[in-house]
């Protein structure tokens, strides 16, 4: 089969022609149809974290299953200890031991992929696979983060803010119109991206956020020092800040430092109950984010072009038939 494997970081990927994965005992072998590339590829190209070298990337993955059809994968895979608190609540993607696929474990950039469990084949039925793709962990992201953020938009004039128009922030943009009654904002500075966000439903699209106004809720995409500083002198009392973004930004905090009684937290990727939550949402309501695709064997420029911020909404790699 065809791969393509990152073999030092911070070096392009290499093609690599090998024999087509046997399952071992409970796992499974899915053809690769589609594959997401999500910016957490680019951290893990980087070498900023992820497993051993060679490793091949993608945990975004949509593939045939012999007896389940097209499914989409759910890539954060937990320890499945007896005492392991967070696999034991559903929450693999916080497993201190989990191995995820395409950061510690071979993903989907390739023709084919083994996967530990029936459990994380999730049928998707009459959904297109390459929109599809992109929710196993862009979608599936900015759904738990959102769903985090409602119980502070239970209020009369509630207000909202979204960092980062990207990929994930575009996604978040439509789950927060549809699931709470909110003024929304989104902050970001490519014109492209804030276009897009009007156009999926944001109230306001902005450069700078206006001065004086608080927000019930925000969701910083990008992480960095300066959106995250920014997000804690905008939050309101009481309000929330979700943190997802992994440009390593830090935050002071303190009794005075932070608006009163303000939540500040981070957010991992999403639960295998809320993937399944999140397909069915969109089987009912529909997501209109934007996906590009490219073949397989332009996975290395689709990071570059990730990279360099070319990509408008999201890239999905296709497999031939």
């Amino acid at each position: 089969m065809k791969t393509y494997v990152l073999a030092e970081a911070n070096m392009p990927l290499l093609r690599e022609e090998r024999e087509i994965p046997t399952a071992g005992p409970g796992e499974e072998i899915v053809k690769v149809i589609a594959c997401g590339v999500c910016h957490s590829d680019i951290h893990v190209a980087d070498g900023h974290f992820g497993g051993p070298l060679p490793l091949v990337l993608g945990h975004e993955v949509v593939g045939e299953h012999p007896e389940l059809g097209r499914v989409l994968v759910y890539a954060p895979w937990g320890c499945r200890k007896d005492d392991c608190r967070q696999c034991n609540a559903g929450l693999e993607m916080i497993c201190a031991n989990s191995h995820e696929a395409g950061v510690v474990d071979d993903g989907g950039y390739s023709e084919y992929m083994r996967v530990p469990s029936r459990d994380y084949l999730v049928p998707i039925g009459d959904l297109d696979p390459v929109t599809t793709a992109p929710l196993a962990c862009g979608g599936l992201t900015a759904f738990r983060a959102v769903k985090r953020t409602l119980p502070h938009l239970n209020v009369p004039g509630a207000k909202a803010l979204i960092i980062g128009a990207g990929g994930l922030g575009q996604f978040a943009v439509q789950f927060i119109k549809k699931l709470a009654n909110v003024e929304l904002t989104v902050l970001d500075m490519a014109d492209d991206k804030m276009a897009a966000a009007k156009e999926l439903g944001a109230d306001h699209a902005v450069k700078e956020l206006p001065a004086g106004v608080k927000y019930d809720a925000i969701i910083d995409f990008v992480g960095a020092n300066p959106t995250m500083q920014a997000a804690a002198g905008a939050v309101n009392r009481q309000g929330i800040l979700v943190v997802v973004g992994l440009a390593g930004g830090r935050l002071e905090f303190g009794v005075g430092v932070i608006p009163s009684e303000a939540v500040i937290t981070t957010s991992i990727w999403g639960s295998l109950e809320e993937m399944k939550e999140l397909l069915e949402f969109v089987k009912t309501q529909g997501v209109a984010h934007l996906v590009e695709t490219m073949p397989l064997d332009d996975a290395q420029e689709a990071l570059d072009r990730l990279r360099r911020g070319e990509i408008r909404g999201r890239v999905v790699l296709t497999v031939a038939e």
